[in-house]
């Protein structure tokens, strides 16, 4: 019986909250058909849109901070890697090794520590401040559909106030009716009962009326107070939160700065202890043409500039009265298989050219142009910025014209002949491995 009795309640309770639904749905549709006037509350509808704006700021800001603090989380493990890789190329005879291992290891808890507390003092906050947003989201929607419920009660009652006097001609009605069918004394009792009757449903409907409005003012009077504290809470947080960030993220910097000028230090004194040791990267021996990018020149053919005897120019003067004033080159066997040089030399410069003392005529060189070399061996231009060199050639090097741009081993210039034939340096220049060639002015 217990059981059944607990059914019976719960289905009268979804039997009640079916007809609520279907008594707000009504209204609503009423309302919206302009059959029904609906309670406008003008000022709390903007609190409605403040909370609502406010949500959104807050949900951007929390994603925004949790997309910061993935960020120092990279990058706390690139450092981390990064002097990782220190600690493996520092060799143990090295000095200075233990203080950078020392300064590696507060440089990670430097690194931990801030991400902590850029947990503790701004995403949790965040969190908590976004937490009281659900629980007054879903008030708010419950506010609306408590109004629902007392217009709905305030239409009811005020229909049955209006039908009143319709409701005497009803029950004066069917009298008039009985009056022939019925004694006296019996339609009587009969109008006293349809009054009664009609009482009733009044005296509900205004109780009805009373709850519903009591439900509402509770709840809209609470939201009332509590929308624009909330609103205006904001600028507290906002402040809080970006100062937090701002004073966390300062004293990081501060400390990585004294740790990175630390390392600095160390860096120097081994580079003061082991000075005598220094050398210049060159390229390494390869088969395989160097990418675009990030050139290094090939070796030549024969393995090495060296295997090709040096050419020289002699500029010492001639005794007066020589026919020429020609350069003499230095001749050997190794020298037979290489086509003749012959290397001008230049008595005078005038309005930027070059008037050769032998003879030959005038060259215009090519802006900025710095000397010359002669290719010792064929290379083969892997790309369009390249040029295409045969033994022999001679090239007129001028600089980068972003020096930035200039590849470890490489040279800009442009072959002699191209430059002679065409004087168009945009069309002929073009960078050429340093060591296919040798300087021969």
């Amino acid at each position: 019986m217990a059981e059944m009795g607990s059914k019976g309640v719960t289905a009268g309770k979804i039997a009640s909250n079916v007809q609520k639904k279907l008594t707000r749905a009504q209204e609503k549709v009423l309302q919206k058909l302009g059959k029904a006037d609906e309670t406008k509350d003008e000022q709390f509808e903007q609190c409605v849109q403040n909370f609502n704006k406010q949500l959104t700021e807050g949900t951007r800001l929390q994603k925004d901070l949790r997309t910061y603090l993935a960020s120092v989380k990279a990058m706390h493990e690139a450092s981390k890697k990064l002097n990782e890789c220190l600690q493996e190329v520092y060799e143990p005879d090295w000095p200075g090794r233990d203080e950078a291992s020392k300064i590696a290891e507060n440089n990670d808890l430097l690194w931990m520590d801030y991400h902590q507390k850029l947990v503790d003092q701004a995403l949790l906050t965040m969190d908590t401040y976004l937490g009281q947003f659900p629980d007054i989201k879903s008030r708010i929607a419950k506010r609306g559909r408590k109004l629902v419920d007392y217009d709905s009660a305030r239409h009811h009652y005020e229909s049955l106030q209006t039908a009143k006097k319709k409701d005497e001609a009803k029950i004066a009605k069917p009298v008039s009716l009985l009056e022939k069918a019925a004694p006296q004394w019996c339609q009587g009792k009969l109008q006293a009962h349809l009054v009664a009757q009609t009482n009733l449903l009044r005296n509900q409907a205004e109780e009805e009326l009373i709850k519903a409005q009591k439900v509402f003012e509770e709840m809209n009077v609470d939201l009332q107070e509590e929308l624009p504290s909330l609103w205006n809470s904001r600028v507290g947080f906002y402040v809080n939160t970006f100062q937090s960030i701002a004073g966390l993220e300062e004293n990081f910097h501060k400390e990585m700065s004294k740790l990175n000028q630390n390392l600095n230090d160390v860096l120097i004194s081994l580079e003061k202890q082991h000075g005598s040791n220094t050398f210049t990267v060159k390229a390494q021996p390869s088969d395989n043409v160097p990418a675009k990018g990030n050139k290094s020149p090939s070796p030549p053919p024969d393995g090495s500039p060296a295997a090709t005897p040096e050419i020289r120019v002699n500029h010492e003067p001639e005794p007066a009265g020589a026919a020429t004033a020609g350069a003499t080159l230095p001749k050997s066997p190794s020298q037979s298989s290489l086509p003749a040089v012959v290397v001008e030399t230049f008595s005078a410069t005038v309005n930027g050219t070059v008037e050769s003392g032998s003879g030959a005529g005038r060259l215009d060189l090519p802006p900025g142009f710095m000397f010359k070399v002669q290719a010792q061996h064929d290379y083969t231009a892997t790309d369009t910025d390249e040029l295409q060199l045969k033994a022999g050639d001679v090239v007129l090097v001028i600089p980068f014209q972003n020096p930035e741009e200039q590849d470890e081993g490489w040279l800009m210039g442009v072959k002699e002949s191209d430059w002679n034939q065409h004087k168009e340096l945009e069309k002929c220049r073009g960078v050429f491995p340093e060591n296919f060639t040798e300087r021969v002015q």
